[in-house]
């Protein structure tokens, strides 16, 4: 590994360890972004062979004539990624116009799309949820008759819980028929009765898994968007045996290949005569990038590693080092709205918690959305510890 061009690297702001221990490695890491050099962390300037600024990273044919000036500077381009789930499909379509190992636009666009999902969990064996394309009215309603309300309705081609739906009568069905965007592909499915928890693994160029942890999030993204409720999650001390093997068999169906994942699925928590008995496994989403957020940092301290690194050395080395008795965490991030009445104070949080919070951080808006305006995370060795900060952080007058 000689040249690797980093996409975006200075946001997310932690993004820009991935290119610090990408240099630490030896590798050449050639910077494409919109954001002032001047503007960019010292440390990120430090990492950066060369850095080539844009206007607009949504403008292709300046993301173009950036690749191309590399390509003739450089030389042979080794990879290319951005880790982020808004630039995945220009990702690959880089890759594409200048022979770029890794995935190209025709593997993505099946597995990009949640209706193109379903192919291959049915190849991994692991159940998921009925669906139907939305077309109109009736063709939902028929839908319906055979998986019963609530349903869930969103994008087929979507970026977390944005414009995501429970719809649970025929009115707020007729009502999403109305006033849905006719330009989008929306997915119907059957709603889940369960609990979600993700599969996160660094894969190498094998297909075979480097690192594996995971997390359970206490309400579903969709919720927590919709009703602007506090957002909990957290990275499990030690991943589930059935969770990881569904992971597993999920990475070899869609043919995962040198890449940071973040695979979601339900744990049912009742009986369900489709997917299986209370407690089963049930295919969510795939997504080809890192979890969001401060998600890396919380898998770091729940695992004493450093998954920016673990990655830099699977694209550099295709390995990481070993992590054999590696202490392990409950980690988890407690994010809190301004727009909620909290009865414990941020004076009275520290004082309580000092020792056990890793992270304070105000969010951006567009982490906020979803994430909530301030964000704590703690780490501890027993479960009931951390259920105990979750309590004294989300408590509303």
């Amino acid at each position: 590994m000689r040249n690797f061009i980093f996409v975006s690297p200075h946001f997310p702001v932690n993004y820009r360890n991935f290119c610090i221990q990408l240099h630490a490695n030896g590798v050449n890491v050639l910077g494409i972004g919109d954001t002032p050099y001047d503007s960019l962390d010292y440390t990120l300037q430090g990492a950066l062979t060369e850095y080539y600024r844009v206007n607009s990273m949504e403008n292709y044919d300046e993301m173009y004539r950036a690749v191309a000036f590399f390509c003739f500077k450089y030389g042979k381009i080794d990879g290319l990624e951005s880790n982020n789930e808004y630039w995945l499909e220009q990702d690959a379509r880089l890759r594409e116009d200048f022979n770029i190992p890794g995935m190209r636009p025709k593997e993505l666009s099946v597995i990009k799309r949640k209706s193109g999902m379903k192919n291959f969990y049915a190849q991994a064996q692991v159940p998921c949820a009925r669906f139907h394309l939305v077309t109109d009215l009736a063709e939902s309603l028929a839908f319906i008759q055979k998986v019963g309300y609530p349903v869930i309705v969103k994008p087929d081609n979507g970026v977390g819980a944005v414009d995501t739906f429970k719809v649970s009568n025929e009115e707020e069905l007729k009502r999403f028929h109305e006033t849905a965007h006719r330009h989008v592909q929306y997915i119907m499915e059957e709603f889940i009765p369960g609990d979600i928890y993700s599969y996160d693994a660094i894969i190498d160029s094998k297909g075979q898994p480097l690192l594996e942890t995971g997390n359970h999030t206490m309400e579903s993204i969709m919720d927590t968007v919709n009703t602007l409720g506090s957002s909990v999650f957290y990275i499990e001390k030690q991943i589930k045996d059935d969770l990881r093997e569904a992971g597993r068999k999920c990475v070899a169906a869609f043919g995962v290949k040198s890449r940071f994942i973040h695979f979601e699925f339900f744990r049912l928590t009742q009986d369900h005569d489709y997917l299986g008995k209370k407690g089963s496994v049930v295919a969510l989403e795939v997504n080809l990038r890192p979890s969001g957020g401060f998600t890396p940092d919380m898998i770091n301290f729940a695992n004493s590693t450093d998954v920016y690194k673990d990655w830099a050395d699977m694209v550099a080395f295709d390995n990481i080092r070993s992590r054999e008795g590696a202490v392990k965490y409950y980690c988890v991030s407690v994010g809190l709205r301004d727009s909620r009445s909290y009865v414990h104070t941020p004076e009275e949080i520290h004082r309580e918690y000092a020792n056990r919070i890793v992270l304070e951080q105000r969010l951006p808006d567009v982490l906020a959305i979803a994430m909530g305006d301030t964000l704590y995370l703690g780490k501890f060795a027993e479960k009931e510890e951390m259920d105990g900060f979750i309590r004294f952080l989300t408590q509303e007058k």
